[in-house]
């Protein structure tokens, strides 16, 4: 245990750092240490940057950067760029695109871009005296941090509400500053608490000299001032929709009425069952979060908000839901995303600014179309595989690749192999068996 620990390796140059958990953890130091090296970037300039998106960086870890074509969303087609390592997840998305395409594409719309951020605190006074003197603590609050949001408001953004909460019948004392915000095309991260942290000392501040407040009631305790993650009020929906009858080359064998109604009670069970919605959104995410990560937002937030959403009546469910009236098929997604186009990575990052100018430089409300549209897309795709031909045809056709890679094929026969699986169910144990009898077979032609 003592020779794995070590002090002050934060101050250990990125080649000591590299050296040490090379020769603490592995047994061939030598060739690990390469291989991390390996991955460098070249660019001495560029590995500087992404040194400094994190702490005790000794290499990087690469994802596949894809893009997915013919996404059509209000009219305007669209290139998505893609960062994600599953196998059939662009695939499934470009495929979904193409069907839509030729039936009007994907309709969007922002609902509302309000985020939210608390101050929370403790308080033994009298709360009727709190909510009595509350319009005087509001200018206040917003007179101080003036420094802070003048920046914001000039780009028509800034604190739109502040709100105080009661909350002692859940926590002996606790009350807290409910604050929402209007960020514009930054996440706003920074922004938004750098103002609560600001409103946080004013309201210690207020209690203290104010004359309505005597004794104890002078003491406030601000426990933590932090944006919540949660938001609810920056909305978008993504929606298609088309006559049933057009849904034709899409129901592989089944009649566009059967498709379109065994599709939708898929989305139904997903509505009841939680373990099902849990996979079902999942499949949402493996969209949102791939194009969340190329433009370098935060899919960590966007995914906490999405599943939080998700159970806002007290039960998981389903993010898309669809309909069939009067012989029209309709299948739509809401889903809170809190975006950025400018601040923190998107710029800084240099494939995720090109990831936005492959885009068309959107702004954040374009953007969360986009996003939206592609997680739509992606349970389209994946629950048109379900309830037709099922899922695994298509994924392990895609896996196939990995399968033989890991089985260390040659390039022959990973020829022979895609042609022989053409037609065939992939699993891994038929894909070892064909190599073992290819093998076999051209060893006794040699």
């Amino acid at each position: 245990m003592q020779e794995k620990t070590v002090s002050g390796f934060s101050k250990l140059s990125k080649v000591g750092k590299v050296r040490w958990v090379v020769e603490t953890f592995f047994k061939d130091p030598e060739n690990v240490s390469r291989e991390l090296m390996s991955f460098w970037h070249e660019d001495e300039e560029q590995q500087r940057i992404l040194d400094g998106f994190s702490e005790n960086t000794i290499s990087n870890y690469y994802l596949p950067y894809g893009v997915a074509p013919n996404f059509l969303v209000n009219g305007k087609l669209y290139t998505v760029p893609m960062v994600i390592e599953e196998s059939s997840v662009v695939a499934a998305a470009s495929s979904a695109a193409k069907f839509w395409l030729a039936r009007g594409g994907f309709h969007a719309k922002v609902i509302a871009t309000k985020k939210l951020g608390q101050v929370h605190f403790s308080w033994k006074g009298d709360s009727a005296k709190l909510f009595e003197h509350f319009d005087e603590l509001e200018k206040r609050l917003r007179q101080d941090a003036t420094h802070i949001t003048i920046n914001m408001e000039n780009r028509g953004g800034g604190v739109l509400d502040i709100e105080l909460l009661d909350m002692t019948h859940l926590e002996p004392d606790y009350y807290q500053l409910k604050v929402s915000f209007e960020t514009c095309d930054s996440m706003g991260a920074n922004f938004i608490n750098s103002v609560l942290e600001e409103f946080g000392s004013t309201l210690e501040i207020f209690v203290q000299e104010h004359p309505a407040f005597k004794g104890e009631e002078k003491n406030l305790d601000v426990i933590m001032a932090i944006l919540s993650n949660y938001t609810p009020e920056c909305i978008v929906r993504a929606w298609v929709e088309c006559p049933i009858e057009a849904l034709g080359s899409g129901c592989d064998e089944m009649t566009p009425d059967a498709f379109a109604e065994k599709f939708a009670k898929a989305v139904r069970i997903a509505h009841i069952d939680p373990h099902r919605a849990t996979t079902h959104n999942k499949g949402i995410f493996n969209g949102v979060d791939a194009v969340v990560l190329a433009t370098a937002n935060d899919f960590r937030a966007v995914e906490a908000c999405g599943h939080t959403y998700a159970a806002r009546d007290g039960q998981y469910r389903s993010l898309s839901s669809c309909s069939i009236e009067n012989g029209q098929f309709r299948f739509w997604l809401d889903l809170p995303l809190a975006l950025g186009t400018i601040g923190g990575l998107t710029r800084l990052h240099p494939i995720a600014r090109r990831s936005l100018e492959l885009l068309g430089d959107p702004g954040a409300e374009e953007l969360m179309m986009v996003i939206a549209a592609t997680g739509l897309a992606q349970n389209f795709a994946a629950l048109r595989s379900l309830v037709t031909t099922g899922i695994q045809k298509g994924h392990m056709k895609m896996h196939l690749l990995n399968i033989l890679n890991h089985l260390e094929a040659s390039e022959r026969e990973v020829a022979e192999a895609i042609e022989h699986f053409r037609d065939k169910v992939v699993s891994f144990t038929a894909v070892r068996e064909f190599l073992k009898l290819f093998r076999a077979k051209k060893g006794s032609l040699a």
